[in-house]
């Protein structure tokens, strides 16, 4: 079963394949780094904070923002997904909101993001990706900032990563949560890696994520409720089944 998480990030999803009797393969298909320039980014975190409405785009957001500043805020705080509800309770931040379909729609379809009037919004997360929660949230807010608090890349994929990926079989999943990993990992294993993977059985966290899968050539896709390792994993189970 292929995890493509960031690299460094996969442990409990791999704690939790095996504990199903699963082989874990890691395929990352991002990296995740500090922010280029940390001191502009905790003083910009520093000024989000003091918003009417803050948006955590993912569980690294979360970890990248505790690294540059104290999370103390009287803010509106809403979260991408249950995952980065749990990051931001760990961080201190109880009081969060986030959607059942744990997607950029899913909370955009929110009352809270829906209604925001003259309310002033940060979103706190990396350049790059949710494309669409980016261009809504400026339509919505004429006051909206963007914090970045980390930077995402191509993970390095070596021999190591070819030769596993050359293994799969229709048989085999590929857990997948992100369309930047899906391109990046296209990239890094072009060739006989990803032909390989286009025969598997890929588990998906999203319907945009599925129809991304589709384009690029993925023949079988399956929609989890979630982004969450347990809901991949029980999409994986009943496929199996």
């Amino acid at each position: 079963m292929a995890i493509t998480r960031p690299a460094g990030t996969a442990a409990a999803l791999v704690t939790a394949v095996r504990a199903r009797g699963g082989i874990p393969v890691l395929l990352p298909g991002l990296s995740l780094r500090a922010a280029e320039d940390t001191r502009a980014a905790a003083t910009a975190l520093d000024h989000a904070l003091t918003a009417d409405v803050i948006v955590f785009t993912s569980p690294a957001a979360v970890a990248h923002a505790r690294q540059l500043h104290r999370l103390v805020t009287r803010a509106q705080v809403c979260a991408l997904g249950a995952g980065t509800a749990k990051a931001l309770a760990r961080a201190g931040i109880k009081d969060v909101r986030f959607p059942d379909r744990e997607d950029s729609e899913g909370l955009l379809a929110m009352d809270i993001m829906s209604q925001l009037g003259h309310a002033r919004v940060a979103l706190i997360g990396a350049a790059g990706g949710r494309g669409i929660l980016r261009s809504v949230l400026r339509e919505r807010s004429a006051r909206f900032d963007e914090v970045h608090v980390y930077r995402r890349g191509p993970a390095r994929l070596d021999a190591r990563h070819r030769d596993a990926a050359c293994a799969f079989e229709q048989h085999d999943h590929v857990l997948l949560s992100s369309a930047e990993a899906l391109a990046n990992l296209h990239r890094g294993l072009a060739g006989a890696p990803w032909q390989a993977l286009l025969g598997a059985t890929w588990i998906v966290s999203s319907e945009r994520l599925a129809a991304m899968a589709s384009q690029a050539g993925i023949a079988i896709v399956h929609v989890a409720s979630s982004a969450q390792g347990p809901a991949l994993l029980d999409m994986a189970a009943h496929v199996r089944d």
